[in-house]
């Protein structure tokens, strides 16, 4: 019979192969739990090396900041010996610098159960117990908008007892970020990004570091990366969406002012302007746009305001502090556009359309302190001749010093501005050399050479002679009559 069965075994090749691979697979079993099992026989065996070695290589782990590996060493170690105490103090260590602390607090309670009384164990622990109080607050802080003091819990706190505290250095980030100071949010977020690169906050607080300083298209780069690894992310969908809208707008503003169509442009510009209010870096250039067009369309008032803020943000713009000087110009601030486009002038003395500009400026200073004929005589500057000589007609007759006997003095000093507006708009070329800006302060009769009065003084009797008389009488003689030659 077993020769029978020796036989049939040598006859069939298949039980062969089945019997080999059964052997195989149980040696591999076998091997693959020997290699794995190795750090806990050792720590177990009673040699006094091997728990060292295991504690060398969480050592090395921690120092390359593979805290899972370190973590999975020392929790299998315990799970193999629950009384190997330096397991538990090392694994409660590893736990407080990732801010772990609840399971940190656990594991430095066993260690002092086996090891009562240890100095070393019980000062952690009350580190642990500081920096998660200080944690706590920190958000607290950041919470209320107490930015400052958050950021000084966290330095001088939290990262001192738990350096490698994700949550603490992700905190960090959106301080610095509420902060203005984006190049330390980019500096910090690219330490979280090496040791994660795939840090969904890291992500989205460094592009909109890039975001703030307008540089977008890197931006964008994180934003999308970001939404990548979780297109459902609220933040990261919010940022993107929000970057992309505002380029849009940016780009049909400046499409429709090269286009010519300025006041659909500045309508284009405010509701760019309205997306994010705190994007300073690239708001400073849609201030400045939309104050040009302002500008170009006459609204002194709205240009000099988005000028204005242009400067705020960036006070050395030579363009804003030019275009600023002409929306002055546009509300009569003379004084204050010689002032803007001489400080202009200075920072850039080759640029001539700058000195242009301030030479316009002054000459309108100048003329705004002169006597404004056309207002004493109460006429636009484009009245015509008719015009002029109807109105000096009126006024003449409302101040005439006769007329006006319990107010003489004042009626004299108003009829002499009269007619000295008359004697300068009276007279075309007169009026042409007033017009551009002329010095003629010794022309006519606004330099006192003219007197209607024949030079008598206040208490005379003043008598005028119209061509025709007045209406309904005279007021007697005047010798050599109103000047041009009295009314028509």
């Amino acid at each position: 019979m077993l020769n029978g069965l020796s036989l049939s075994w040598a006859l069939n090749p298949m039980a062969w192969r089945g019997l080999v691979y059964t052997a195989f697979i149980l040696n591999f079993v076998l091997v693959c739990q020997l290699l794995l099992l190795q750090p806990l026989v050792s720590a177990l065996d009673g040699k006094p090396g091997n728990p060292a070695e295991l504690f060398e290589r969480v050592s090395q782990s921690i120092k390359v900041k593979r805290y899972s590996e370190a973590l999975n060493d020392l929790n299998a170690a315990i799970d193999a010996d629950p009384a190997l105490s330096e397991a538990y103090f090392r694994r409660a260590s590893i736990l407080r610098q990732l801010c772990r602390y609840e399971e940190s607090e656990k594991s430095y309670k066993k260690f002092l159960e086996l090891k009562p009384g240890d100095s070393v164990a019980e000062k952690e622990l009350s580190q642990l117990h500081q920096a998660q109080s200080a944690l706590e607050t920190a958000f607290s802080l950041f919470d209320s908008g107490d930015y400052s003091k958050a950021s000084e819990y966290v330095d001088k706190v939290v990262l001192v007892f738990s350096p490698a505290c994700s949550k603490a250095k992700l905190l960090k980030l959106r301080l610095l970020l509420a902060a203005k100071d984006y190049a330390s949010v980019i500096s910090e977020s690219g330490f979280i990004l090496k040791e994660d690169e795939n840090n969904l906050e890291a992500l989205l607080l460094r592009g909109r570091a890039y975001y703030y300083l307008a540089d977008h298209d890197v931006a964008q780069r994180h934003y999308q990366k970001g939404l990548r690894l979780d297109p459902e992310h609220s933040e990261l969908k919010k940022a993107y969406f929000g970057l992309k809208n505002l380029l849009k707008k940016t780009k049909s503003a400046e499409d429709n002012a090269n286009k010519g169509k300025l006041r659909v442009a500045v309508e284009d510009y405010k509701a760019a302007l309205a997306l994010d209010p705190n994007h300073l870096a690239h708001n400073v250039h849609l201030h400045l746009g939309l104050c040009k067009l302002l500008v170009k369309l006459g609204r002194g008032k709205d240009a000099l305001s988005s000028c204005s803020e242009a400067l705020n943000i960036d006070g050395d713009l030579l363009e804003a502090l030019v275009q600023r000087g002409e929306a002055k110009l546009l509300t009569e601030d003379w004084e204050g556009a010689v002032e803007d486009l001489k400080e202009a002038a200075q920072k850039s003395p080759q640029d001539m359309s700058i000195r242009e500009a301030l030479m316009r400026a002054e000459k309108a200073l100048k003329m705004s302190k002169r006597k404004d004929w056309y207002k004493i005589l109460g006429v636009s500057k484009t009245a015509s001749v008719a015009e002029i000589k109807r109105a000096y007609k009126k006024l003449a007759l409302q101040w005439h010093p006769d007329k006006n006997v319990d107010k003489r003095e004042e009626a004299e000093a108003q009829f002499r501005e009269i007619a000295a507006a008359y004697e300068v708009l009276g007279d075309e070329e007169k009026r042409s050399r007033y017009d551009r800006g002329e010095d003629i302060e010794e022309m006519g009769m606004g330099g006192g050479g003219f007197n209607p009065f024949g030079g008598g003084g206040g208490g005379q009797h003043f008598t005028f002679s119209f061509d025709g008389g007045f209406p309904g009488g005279g007021f007697g003689g005047f010798d050599g009559g109103f000047p041009g030659g009295g009314f028509w």
